[in-house]
């Protein structure tokens, strides 16, 4: 009998109910997964850890989809994904959108969760649940966290109370501060690493009541302090290979995402 543990007692898969058969999982690069590659290059992420834990406590018969993609903003978000997504008739639904666009000078955040809860509602009225986030905090850690990151409290405290309104499971993530630790984020600073995503697995299977792999709770070591001037070494590195090329995209109009396709369009069993 296979057994995990939650809270220190053993759990029997078998015993946890779970009553989704149909997961549908919307979003950009957060929910795509980077930066956890699978061997063959395509992002695993937590979503796919997810839906793998759901499909092994579920038995046959259930299926996932994901249309994330990378870069993109909240309204591209639900014009691409949301009726695609409702058509699959999905039970499950995971949505985390509005990171991107915080980022831009002129976003409105209270506008945009006005949108947010009325998507929300419209994928509640179909009877699914929602999965939704309140962010962790990446932004201490990059240009711009005077902009942004009031941005972010703001979408996060939004984020509660839509979820109380409309019945949706919020996965808070800004209140774990094991997220402060840089071995949770990949090299590019902004999305996170294999590590990140295996937490954030866990919290969102916390929320549904699934006992995860307690080892994805586990966070590695910090890394040791560097000294000041190699500290800054590496900051300079780290603005020419991934802030440049953001910022260049941005002048040009274009998107990480533009040439990218979902990974898990269809909804389908798990291999």
């Amino acid at each position: 009998m296979r057994k995990g543990t939650e809270r220190g007692r053993p759990v029997r898969w078998q015993d946890v109910a779970v009553s989704w058969s149909r997961y549908a999982a919307l979003g950009d690069s957060f929910t795509e997964g980077m930066d956890d590659p699978y061997d063959d290059g395509v992002f695993r992420g937590w979503a796919d850890l997810v839906a793998g834990r759901l499909s092994e406590v579920n038995g046959p018969g259930f299926a996932y989809a994901n249309l994330a993609i990378r870069g993109r903003l909240y309204d591209a978000i639900v014009t691409e994904q949301v009726e695609p997504a409702l058509a699959m008739k999905p039970d499950l639904i995971s949505f985390a959108a509005g990171a991107n666009d915080v980022l831009r000078r002129r976003c409105d955040p209270p506008a945009l969760m006005e949108r947010f809860e009325a998507t929300i509602m419209r994928m509640r009225a179909t009877g699914a649940d929602v999965l939704m986030f309140r962010f962790a905090d990446v932004m201490s850690r990059l240009p711009g966290n005077n902009l942004v990151a009031p941005r972010i409290r703001f979408l996060n405290q939004a984020a509660g109370e839509v979820a109380e309104r409309t019945g949706a499971r919020l996965v808070d993530l800004w209140n774990d501060h094991e997220y402060a630790n840089p071995a949770l984020w990949s090299i590019d600073r902004l999305h996170m690493s294999a590590a990140g995503h295996r937490r954030t697995a866990a919290h969102v299977l916390a929320v549904l009541g699934v006992p995860a792999d307690p080892s994805w709770w586990d966070v590695p070591p910090r890394p040791a302090v560097k000294p000041w001037l190699i500290a800054r070494s590496d900051d300079a590195r780290w603005a020419g290979r991934y802030l440049a090329p953001w910022i260049k995209r941005r002048l040009t109009g274009r998107s990480s995402g533009d040439d990218v396709r979902p990974k898990r369009p269809d909804m389908l069993p798990l291999d």
